[in-house]
């Protein structure tokens, strides 16, 4: 199984970066390998991926989801599988880490390519260009899912705690 690791610097806060990355359905208009993206359910995904005339369909499930923190995933099915993690950290006022981490198991056509080493890392590396290019040029994001996914398992929205109808404690 091949593993890679890029991160990219985005002058963007944790939340827009976070909240775009959320919009799977956005990610062929800055990634060059991905045709479509399909959200099946909110732990679901369906995506085609390709270069030039080769392409793959596959499926993916979202294991662990926690807003503005991280997202993990693994593929579904018995194809090449892979699987990942994307987190996203401040690194000062209105800037944002992202990074992902990636092991994808090579076999077939694309997996000839994938086995070339730094091949699949050159790739990350240039989606994640795409993705800083896309986010900081909008400056916001295009949309936002804000829930928390746990083994694959969407939670329920955490209520809010109540809010004090006294403006503050009086002090005496």
């Amino acid at each position: 199984m091949n593993s890679v690791e890029e991160t990219v610097e985005i002058a963007v806060p944790v939340r827009t970066a976070y909240d775009q990355w959320t919009q799977f359905e956005s990610f062929p208009r800055f990634m060059t390998a991905v045709r479509r993206v399909e959200q099946v359910r909110p732990a679901v995904t369906l995506w085609v991926v390709g270069v030039g005339p080769v392409r793959r369909a596959f499926a993916t499930e979202i294991v662990d989801q926690v807003p503005d923190s991280h997202l993990t995933w693994r593929s579904l099915g018995r194809r090449p599988g892979h699987r990942g993690e994307v987190t996203f950290r401040p690194t000062g006022e209105g800037r944002t880490a992202v990074t992902v981490r990636m092991s994808v198991e090579p076999r077939g056509a694309v997996g000839v390519l994938a086995a070339i080493p730094g091949t699949t890392g050159r790739a990350l590396r240039r989606e994640l260009a795409n993705f800083k290019t896309f986010i900081e040029g909008h400056g916001e994001a295009s949309g936002a899912w804000r829930g928390t996914i746990r083994g694959g398992q969407v939670r329920p929205e955490e209520p809010e705690p109540p809010r004090s109808r006294v403006a503050g404690w009086p002090v005496g």
